[in-house]
């Protein structure tokens, strides 16, 4: 297969991909991005950003992936939108393929993201960005004085139902099971406060509404017996899966697979591979954190190719 050469390749796109992107041409590095064919990431699901510093009215997520995009090209980035399929990270220069063409590259950044895990229903699928989210610190404001439910039992899910309590009138947490799985003090602190009613042994078994979430209907888990509940905001909180199935065996990643990278850093196992954004992020996974470390991952980039005589 032909392949061609580039000093700094990145693959994938969203805010942590285009903003090493914009930092990498302006240093006249001159990238190349695949940005993959779901490009943008998880943003381009997402109706209102109002927490981004910068847009004081709010933007939808697809509005400010365009613009990231345009800002990057702006300097001379080659955006491809196509995906990685095989990469090789043994030996340098690296080589990532597409199912057109190979390239090569001296240094690589990997911004592929990480995607919500979903719990599979049509009427989910088809009321995300109205009324149905996996993102409380995003949307929940969206949804002030309105009735809420989280479906999950671990940390992620508790803190999730916590910091909603904030808008909501009344926050229900669906949980499949008798007891939580979050840690003890996460327990508590949801067991407190006024605002948060369990719903045990329970599992969507369908969102309701039309145009917009208006209830679900939950399934016992132990006889089968349904119930529905009216409620505006249904946030899913069942856990995250890091896109890196790409990357096993040739970079450490956690039992969760998010991959490795130094303290206060962006570096891999592997000199001259970086990662950005929810890759490598576990915590946070905010646009505004991917774009951070998207900056650090350029600026690491950069750094490590001069280092090489490279830059």
């Amino acid at each position: 297969m032909e392949s061609e050469h580039r000093r700094v390749l990145i693959i994938g796109s969203g805010p942590a991909g285009y903003t090493a992107a914009i930092y990498m041409a302006r240093a006249g590095l001159e990238p190349l991005m695949l940005a993959g064919l779901n490009f943008g990431g998880q943003l381009m699901i997402t109706t209102d950003v109002e927490n981004y510093p910068g847009y004081p009215e709010g933007v939808t997520g697809p509005l400010m992936m365009e613009e990231f995009q345009k800002q990057a090209e702006r300097f001379g980035t080659e955006i491809l939108f196509e995906d990685a399929v095989s990469v090789s990270f043994e030996s340098r220069p690296f080589r990532v393929t597409t199912d057109k063409k190979a390239y090569t590259a001296d240094a690589v950044v990997i911004a592929t993201g990480a995607s919500a895990r979903w719990l599979g229903l049509e009427s989910e699928e088809r009321l995300v960005n109205n009324g149905v989210s996996a993102c409380a610190t995003c949307d929940g404001a969206l949804f002030r004085n309105k009735p809420m439910a989280v479906v999950g039992g671990g940390d992620t899910a508790l803190e999730e139902a916590l910091f909603l309590t904030r808008f909501a009138t009344k926050v229900t947490l669906v949980h499949r099971r008798g007891e939580l799985r979050a840690s003890k003090i996460m327990q508590n602190r949801a067991i407190e406060n006024e605002k948060i009613d369990f719903e045990w042994y329970s599992e969507v078994d369908e969102v309701l509404g039309d145009e917009f979430v208006t209830g679900i209907r939950l399934k016992d888990t132990r006889d089968g017996t349904t119930r529905e509940i009216d409620l505006e905001a249904l946030f899913v909180a069942i856990g995250h899966q890091p896109n890196t199935s790409l990357f096993r065996g040739q970079l450490d990643m956690d039992d969760a697979g998010y991959l490795w990278v130094g303290a206060g850093s962006t570096y891999t196992s592997v000199q001259g591979v970086f990662a950005s954004g929810d890759v490598a992020d576990p915590t946070y996974r905010q646009a505004v954190t991917a774009a951070g470390t998207g900056c650090m991952a350029a600026i690491d980039a950069e750094r490590w190719l001069a280092e090489q005589g490279i830059g």
